[in-house]
């Protein structure tokens, strides 16, 4: 029985991953203009954020939060007001980690940009709640079988994600020659507030 629902869980997870969302866009996004480093450390944060979301949703946090409409609409507008933070200061080119996007520090706060983009994302949680379930045996012990499926599901995404870094890297080396940088830099604060806005439609 597990198996039966294990493999079209994969199947799922994998279609739903390549299908074009805020976080794929942002990925690719930020790999392109800050290079490979910063896109990986980006990825090591959403990592982080979707196990701590399928922690939640295992206690039921998520799902408290998904069925109180104020909850979902604070996570929802948080999460815009933060990709159009990131947007204001890619614009005004004030902040050293878009200077300086390798060092250890820069690097932390990427990882830490995507942890939290993630966490304020409330799409993802409602993949734990509304579809995860639906690829539970009854008759089996359901603990473990959430775990599973969770790790599953961030295992799926990462890799994933790490593709699309790696992918959107090649790029980097184009964008950030001579007086392309800061042209790129501006039109990267640009598609950062069009992705905020998209990220507000499509979580509605």
């Amino acid at each position: 029985m597990l198996t039966q629902l294990y493999i079209p869980f994969l199947i799922t997870t994998l279609l739903i991953e390549l299908t074009p969302g805020p976080n794929m866009a942002w990925l690719a996004l930020t790999s392109a203009s800050q290079g490979k480093r910063v896109g990986f450390a980006a990825v090591a944060g959403i990592c982080l954020g979707l196990a701590i979301l399928a922690l939640a949703s295992a206690i039921g946090l998520a799902e408290l939060a998904t069925r109180s409409p104020a909850a979902f609409r604070l996570l929802r507008y948080s999460g815009v007001a933060y990709l159009l933070w990131l947007a204001w200061n890619a614009w005004v080119g004030e902040n050293a980690r878009l200077r300086d996007p390798v060092s250890g520090n820069a690097l932390g706060t990427w990882f830490r940009h995507g942890l939290l983009l993630n966490l304020l994302n409330p799409k993802a949680a409602v993949f734990f709640i509304a579809v995860l379930p639906a690829y539970i045996a009854p008759d089996l012990s359901i603990d473990a079988q959430t775990m599973l499926l969770s790790a599953s599901y961030v295992v799926i995404a990462t890799a994933v994600h790490l593709a699309i870094v790696a992918l959107a890297a090649q790029f980097h080396g184009w964008i950030s020659v001579g007086s392309r940088g800061r042209t790129v830099q501006r039109v990267f604060a640009i598609l950062l507030a069009a992705i905020a806005i998209w990220f507000l439609i499509s979580s509605a």
